[in-house]
């Protein structure tokens, strides 16, 4: 049985995993106290340190959101949509440190829960409703031809 996937559904996969490769750069970066980092940043709770293990726990999440949703379930547009909205919030949050980055992750960030929630089961629900359809009827018939 063959599902074609959608092409917005796909470039949200890409998007997510893309983000989340960058989040948990960007997290490693921030625990060991990189010099990419302003130091004297401020944050909205707590520090740099801890804003890392937020943003590498928020990427690994996104990581696998984008193979759960490459796998073509309802899993997996759950935790896509569910994942970049946390990388949303943490975006967010962490403006005042880095303002450009943030908002630039912000950004994709809407782009993939957009795609996600209103794309996300084109390219199977009708196929797969017609394959159920199909299978529940049984084989198919063939007219028998009476030689008279």
């Amino acid at each position: 049985m063959y599902e074609e996937r959608s092409g917005w559904v796909t470039f949200a996969g890409i998007m997510l995993l893309i983000v989340g490769v960058l989040n948990i750069i960007y997290g490693i970066a921030a625990i060991g106290d990189s010099n990419f980092f302003i130091a004297n940043s401020r944050f909205i709770l707590s520090g740099l340190n801890t804003w890392g293990w937020v943003t590498l726990v928020i990427g690994v999440l996104q990581l696998f959101a984008a193979f759960s949703l490459w796998s073509g379930g309802l899993y997996g547009r759950i935790i896509g949509v569910a994942a970049a909205g946390l990388s949303a919030i943490a975006a967010l949050m962490s403006i005042p440190a880095y303002p450009f980055w943030s908002l630039a992750i912000f950004a994709l960030d809407i782009v993939i829960i957009y795609q996600i929630a209103t794309r996300g089961t084109e390219g199977r629900g009708d196929r797969a409703e017609a394959d159920a359809i199909a299978s529940a009827a049984g084989p198919p018939r063939t007219r028998d031809t009476v030689s008279g």
